[in-house]
């Protein structure tokens, strides 16, 4: 090969450097942003750490939408829970009020036949009466509390009196002053006793 041909294919070689620098050059030029960092690309591969710590932001971000999720279908149960209940009380209760005051009724229906004569028919209708009425108020849910020569308890008795007994031990009712009522396992009125000391 002459010197001639030698030079001009050295020449060709160093012009195709040159010019692949050049491309190269361009390339990373484009590649920077407006402040001079590399955007895109050329950023993730700059920096390989951030794509491992990317990860673990996005796991963490799932995790807390789900704990979220999760927390927003607990509320959800509660809140299904709690109004089925309610309408439950509402559809157990609801008659509440006018049994409340249909007792008082019954108390002086009580009262009329312990003073009446057993005998008279006029007595005997009135029982029959106050049967029927108890009947309506026991399909309602409704019942008396057992009292007398009960154990005394808070929760369904109002002791209004102690006495010395020699029929009862201490502790338990005696007699029963006014009687009390259930409405589906909810006392609507306490009963008034008088209790053995």
């Amino acid at each position: 090969m002459s010197d001639d041909a030698k030079k001009k294919a050295k020449k060709e070689c160093e012009e195709a450097c040159e010019e692949k620098v050049k491309n190269a050059e361009d390339q990373q030029e484009g590649a920077k942003d407006s402040d001079g960092s590399f955007s895109g690309a050329e950023r993730e591969s700059s920096d390989p750490d951030k794509k491992e710590s990317d990860k673990p932001e996005k796991d963490q971000e799932e995790e807390a939408l789900n704990v979220k999720y999760l927390r927003l279908m607990a509320d959800f149960q509660n809140f299904k829970r709690r109004t089925e209940k309610e309408k439950g009380d509402i559809y157990a209760f609801a008659n509440e009020k006018i049994i409340s005051e249909l007792l008082n009724v019954i108390d002086n229906f009580e009262r009329a036949l312990a003073a009446g004569d057993k005998d008279d028919s006029f007595c005997k209708g009135m029982e029959m009466i106050l049967k029927q009425l108890l009947s309506v108020l026991e399909k309602a849910g409704a019942s008396e509390i057992a009292a007398l020569g009960e154990d005394f308890d808070p929760n369904f008795h109002n002791a209004v009196m102690t006495e010395d007994s020699a029929e009862y031990e201490s502790g338990k009712v005696t007699e029963v002053l006014q009687k009390g009522y259930i409405l589906n396992n909810k006392v609507i009125r306490p009963s008034m006793v008088k209790v053995a000391n």
